[in-house]
């Protein structure tokens, strides 16, 4: 039995060759110094799935598995590799760690799809098909963004989610992890913004329309909240998968379950109750030194917990109205200097530029952190389309493009709407997310570099559990690790639909609740 060539994301260069590599329970698996943590995933795999045990020494006239850094490819960067298969040998090559283990990756998709069996398969003939790939991403951002604030995700699914990002070679894990809804994130200073804040009394039922009037409620009280201890384990688990994790703490609005927590970072005298609804909210937190300071030692305890570059603050519809009728704002605005409430949240966000740039760190944030001037060594997540991605790079910044017209995965899938579950809106089918162009032609050829990459949004209004969140996310992820991944030219999506087929195998195995491609 032959298998078909599907890997996804798409190689930049793969060549079949004529033969097939057979895996026994003799064929060696070996690793240079360094290259010992690929190997030691495979030789799980197979031992788990096929019951061989691979020797760590070669045998005469056995196949050999090889794994091995080798600075020659240094062209190729960290995530690149060389993977060759000849009827005696399979040859896994790359000048750093990540490059073997996406070189496993693939490896992996040679193989029958039983690999990703959770137990023992029998009658499976273990063979590979001869090729040379040499592959290395297009862009250094392939994300995917989980919102755990909305509704709480369980830390095994976000191990999951993690596991199933490193599949489709994705580095980035933008966690969302604070907004009206729900605070998720252990702060061992503030206690309450977990105490009270993780926990809303229920939760509207059905669409929101962004009015009160006739809204039914579920009546459940809903909550929860990862520990920092907790936090350190995700973080470990998606580092030893080349999986970089961005912490978002939203500011200086979506900040209602903090205000609810801490009732003197609002602006208003009555206490809040962590919200029940979704939508923009206009209860934000206020422009005081005593909460710019509460603030900076919440995100010391982030820093403390993520170690990656780049910590997220958020920045996106932050309504003014509350500071336009504060008097303590409009006096904190005039004793600034500030020509108005923009630029009073540019404040904001700049004092907490400071803070991070001050630690070694950098502050991302969504596309609204342009308004009133960007922080000077901010990077810009444009998500309201590609206008402020443009407008970023072309003045230097860096820049993740994250449109909603094409990376939402909380939207449609399908016009059929009968047939889906209730979603936000919108309509972002398969081929959608596989056609987007994250480079715009509107930016300057000289500063394409600033944009790091894309990524795929999950905001979960709408996704309550885990299950809904895999239909949702799969298989538009798989098109998004592509984009990401694959240069344009070898992109075809007709030949993407077809490997998506043999794909949908290995996700049925990891158990993946993904919603079947038309």
């Amino acid at each position: 039995m032959t298998h078909a060539i599907a890997i996804i994301p798409q190689p930049a260069a793969l060549k079949a060759l004529p033969g097939r590599f057979i895996i026994d329970a003799q064929t060696a698996l070996l690793a240079s110094a360094g290259a010992e943590a690929a190997a030691a995933w495979l030789k799980a795999d197979l031992l788990r799935v096929a019951g061989f045990d691979l020797p760590a020494q070669a045998q005469p006239g056995s196949g050999v598995i090889e794994f091995r850094l080798d600075s020659s490819l240094g062209r190729l960067g960290s995530e690149g590799y060389r993977l060759e298969v000849t009827p005696t040998r399979v040859l896994a090559r790359a000048a750093q760690a990540p490059g073997l283990f996406y070189a496993l990756q693939s490896l992996k998709q040679l193989l029958p799809a039983e690999i990703f069996s959770p137990e023992r398969v029998p009658g499976v003939d273990w063979s590979l098909p001869c090729v040379e790939i040499e592959d290395l991403p297009r862009f250094g951002w392939r994300g995917a963004m989980l919102d755990s604030a909305r509704h709480f995700m369980p830390k095994d699914f976000v191990l999951k989610f993690i596991d199933l990002m490193a599949l489709h070679k994705l580095n980035s894990f933008h966690w969302h992890l604070t907004d009206d809804q729900g605070w998720r994130i252990e702060i061992k200073k503030y206690p309450r913004l977990t105490e009270v804040g993780a926990w809303r009394k229920q939760t509207v039922v059905g669409r929101f329309y962004d009015t009160l009037e006739g809204v039914i409620y579920d009546g459940t009280p809903h909550g929860g909240f990862y520990t920092q201890e907790e936090i350190r384990e995700v973080v470990a688990y998606a580092r030893a998968r080349h999986i970089n994790v961005v912490p978002e703490v939203e500011m200086p609005g979506h900040a209602q379950a903090a205000i609810a927590a801490y009732p003197q970072l609002g602006n208003l005298a009555e206490p809040l109750e962590v919200s029940q609804v979704w939508g923009v909210h206009e209860h934000v937190f206020n422009v005081e030194e005593s909460t710019l300071n509460f603030l900076t030692d919440v995100l010391d305890e982030v820093m403390e917990l993520f170690p990656g570059a780049f910590i997220h603050v958020g920045g996106d519809e932050c309504p003014k109205k509350e500071w336009k009728e504060s008097p303590a704002a409009q006096a904190r605005r005039q004793a600034l200097g500030l020509a108005d409430e923009h630029e009073l949240q540019s404040y904001f966000i700049r004092h907490m530029d400071r803070h991070l740039s001050g630690r070694g760190r950098r502050l991302i944030g969504w596309d609204e952190i342009l308004e009133g001037g960007l922080a000077e060594n901010a990077a810009v997540m444009s998500w309201r389309g590609e206008e402020g991605g443009i407008a970023a790079a072309n003045a230097g910044h860096d820049v993740v493009m994250a449109p909603y017209h094409s990376t939402y995965l909380d939207y449609y899938q399908s016009a059929d709407e009968s047939k889906e579950p209730l979603a936000i809106g919108g309509l972002i089918p398969l081929e959608k997310v596989y056609e987007y162009e994250p480079i715009p032609e509107a930016i300057d050829p000289l500063k394409q570099h600033h944009v790091l990459g894309t990524q795929g949004q999950l905001w979960t209004e709408y996704i309550a559990t885990p299950e809904a969140c895999e239909y949702m996310a799969y298989p538009r992820l798989c098109a998004l690790a592509e984009t990401a991944w694959t240069p344009p030219a070898q992109k075809d999506y007709d030949a993407f639909h077809r490997r998506l087929q043999a794909h949908l195998r290995r996700l049925d195995l990891l158990e993946v609740n993904y919603r079947k491609p038309d």
